[in-house]
């Protein structure tokens, strides 16, 4: 990619101005694009920084700002077509979260924040899903899943 080539298409700058009605700042509109971003090319890499800011009339700097305060956002690599997330909180790690995430682990053949070889999940973990009260949970995409143990994993896999 030549440095003059933006990562922004025509189409996703207009979802991302699609938004300024919406919002009473343009910098307001940065957690949405980011979003955008993430959703179209599977991470947010410092080149879309750079072009989201710029369409903002941000400094880069205010838009990684906001960008590194999540951990949802990545920037070295797309992500995996589905991201699971395991839940670390007290409840679910009361209720071996943690064994259940070195078991997917181990199904998956990779390590908290990577991605499986041929591309389908990238596996991570949350702080915190909000699900306390059905620990463990994961969330996979944008489904939660609750109350979990390691048969109900063999089923999740097998939709995947």
């Amino acid at each position: 990619m030549s440095p003059t080539e933006s990562l922004l298409t025509d189409d996703l700058r207009a979802a991302v101005r699609a938004h300024f009605p919406r919002y009473p700042t343009k910098q307001a509109v940065t957690l949405p694009a980011l979003h955008l971003v993430n959703e179209r090319l599977g991470y947010v890499p410092p080149q879309a920084v750079e072009e989201i800011a710029e369409l903002l009339d941000l400094a880069p700097a205010q838009v990684q700002d906001t960008l590194s305060f999540y951990g949802f956002f990545k920037q070295d690599k797309p992500q995996g077509k589905t991201r699971m997330w395991i839940c670390r909180s007290i409840a679910c790690a009361a209720c071996e979260s943690e064994e259940l995430l070195k078991y997917l682990c181990e199904k998956l053949g990779i390590e908290p924040g990577e991605t499986t070889a041929d591309g389908r999940i990238t596996l991570e973990f949350a702080e915190c899903l909000g699900a306390c009260d059905h620990a463990p949970a994961i969330l996979v995409g944008e489904t939660l899943h609750k109350n979990m143990t390691k048969a109900k994993i063999e089923e999740l896999l097998k939709t995947l």
